[in-house]
């Protein structure tokens, strides 16, 4: 199966760099050098992936993102931007990216991160229902619900969840968290998990008797019934 990725940049050499290298390693592309049309482009396709960078004219990369998060496409986004402070890739992740690469940037990492987007994405599609407790996630339809009640969720929370599930009754450890939904192999020293955490406690527990969401001090969280 060929994927298809999704290029908003407006630096044409670093765009037609990317696009020539994906095409070499088996993707189809198209390609965006403004960011309203990126924004046309991210609305109306079908894609595997978006990398996107922050600094376009006429639509920016952050407006890009938050409209598409926005109108409920949740297909995986990698901000490529020379932005590089942890703040910046924080401003990122929070917004709904999935992924945030520096520039300067390695092909080869680039087209690492974006196969595992890729391969996440296809995975979800031939899962089926995951439950812990009262709590149902069905990964076709993307609905969440506990006690019949259902649950609405932005895409990072959603993956967020889908992982906790998936290691149901374990401790996973931060470091485990940002390898695993933000796919970070390094601490970018934050309490980027914690905020999320936090959002996701607010929708699954709050309105009920008994919590699913613990933390285990000094270590991480847990997902299960007590």
């Amino acid at each position: 199966m060929t994927h298809k990725v999704l290029i908003i940049e407006d630096d044409k050499a670093t765009a037609n760099y990317i696009k020539k290298s994906m095409r070499e390693a088996g993707f189809t592309t198209d390609q965006a050098e403004d960011g309203r049309d990126g924004l046309f482009h991210a609305i109306e396709g079908q894609y595997d992936a978006i990398i996107l960078d922050r600094m376009l004219p006429n639509v920016d990369g952050m407006s890009i993102l938050g409209a598409i998060r926005a109108a409920k496409i949740e297909t995986p986004v990698i901000i490529l931007s020379a932005l590089g402070t942890p703040e910046d890739r924080v401003d990122g992740l929070l917004a709904g990216s999935d992924d945030y690469l520096v520039k300067p940037f390695a092909f080869a990492e680039l087209l690492a991160r974006v196969n595992l987007l890729v391969r996440k994405g296809s995975k979800s599609e031939v899962e089926s229902v995951l439950e812990c407790g009262d709590l149902m996630v069905d990964l076709l339809s993307r609905k969440v619900t506990r006690n019949g009640k259902s649950i609405d969720l932005q895409p990072r929370e959603f993956r967020l969840l889908e992982f906790m599930l998936r290691h149901a009754e374990q401790v996973v450890t931060r470091t485990m968290l940002l390898e695993g939904v933000w796919d970070y192999h390094f601490d970018p020293g934050t309490n980027v998990i914690d905020v999320h955490v936090s959002r996701l406690r607010k929708k699954i527990d709050d309105d009920f008797d008994k919590p699913l969401i613990h933390t285990v001090r000094g270590t991480g969280y847990r997902l299960g019934v007590e």
